[in-house]
């Protein structure tokens, strides 16, 4: 379940690199864009938590630096360096560099955590970047240096979220992580998002989401509702489950999927047309997800139980040993 919860998440993430392309195109700011998605995921799981979980809106101090440091660097700070690294680089690049976060995690992982990782990890570790590298295709690209500099510290901020998540939802439900996790870093982005500037009137302006397939116009509250529900309520939610599931290493390289999702959609809507030695490098990353897959070979503790028994150390302690 948790690879299933990580590659819907990569699917859902990836698609919508389109939608919000074309958003942003009608007249919205990247930064924008991002708070109507936080605002608006913060409030879906905020009802859904109302129904179901009230106790979830009371936060122990105890957990409140964890869950300022989730929110602010995992999801705000990386919304901002990604989306200002998407300005300047191809989004495909951006995303590459992003998903240096894998190499990341599990060196953290080895090195700090004291983490057994199977050898085989780290070759699925290389799959996945040699084959987004080619997918991206960075030999035809002049890259910028702050461009670079901006994606590199995207990356930290992702392999942030994978650690720090992955021990988070052992603790708290994933929908209750992404409640507070999106309303710190909605409250946080505020600040900068240049909210203020707009006015009632732009949910109405007509958008082309036609695409490479013909004109097709609908109010800009489609394409945002698009962003909020499928482009990162869910996504998030089913990333920080999978994360229950799996350990941050893992769940790492499926999420890196996310790219080859991006350019399919792209290509399929927007015609942005893929070579073959792309889709070579698709096959590159799938095999390394396939790879990463079988290094696991351990049974997930459950996560109430390990909560029960020890430190939140145990529940990771079967999922992968050493070679």
């Amino acid at each position: 379940m948790g690879y299933l919860y990580a590659l819907l998440a990569a699917v859902l993430f990836g698609a919508n690199g389109s939608v919000t392309k074309i958003t942003m195109e009608a007249g919205l700011s990247p930064a924008q864009v991002t708070e109507f998605r936080l605002v608006g995921t913060a409030i879906i799981a905020g009802l859904v938590l109302l129904v179901i979980d009230r106790r979830a809106f009371v936060l122990p101090r105890r957990q409140w630096p964890v869950m300022l440091l989730l929110g602010i660097v995992g999801v705000a700070l990386l919304q901002a360096t990604y989306a200002a690294a998407v300005q300047i680089l191809p989004v495909g690049i951006a995303l590459l560099l992003e998903y240096t976060a894998v190499l990341m995690v599990a060196l953290v992982a080895f090195f700090i955590f004291r983490e057994p990782v199977k050898a085989r990890l780290w070759v699925a570790i290389a799959f996945v970047l040699v084959g987004l590298a080619v997918v991206a295709q960075v030999w035809a690209s002049t890259l910028n240096a702050l461009g670079v500099a901006l994606a590199l510290a995207a990356a930290v901020c992702l392999a942030v979220y994978f650690l720090v998540g992955e021990r988070q939802v052992a603790r708290m439900s994933p929908l209750a992580v992404s409640f507070w996790t999106m309303s710190i870093a909605a409250v946080f982005w505020s600040f900068v998002s240049g909210w203020w500037e707009l006015s009632p009137g732009i949910f109405s302006t007509p958008v082309d989401i036609g695409g490479a397939l013909g004109v097709l116009e609908v109010p800009m509250a489609v394409p945002l509702a698009w962003n909020v529900l499928l482009g990162s309520f869910a996504p998030f939610l089913l990333s920080l489950a999978a994360l229950r599931h799996l350990p941050a290493t893992a769940a790492g390289i499926v999420a890196s999927s996310e790219v080859i999702f991006a350019f399919a959609v792209a290509w399929l809507w927007l015609g942005e047309t893929l070579e073959l030695v792309q889709i070579a490098g698709a096959a590159v990353v799938l095999a390394g997800i396939i790879l990463a897959q079988s290094a696991r070979v351990g049974k997930v503790v459950d996560a109430d139980l390990a909560l029960a028994t020890g430190p939140i150390t145990t529940v990771r302690k079967n999922d992968e040993s050493s070679m």
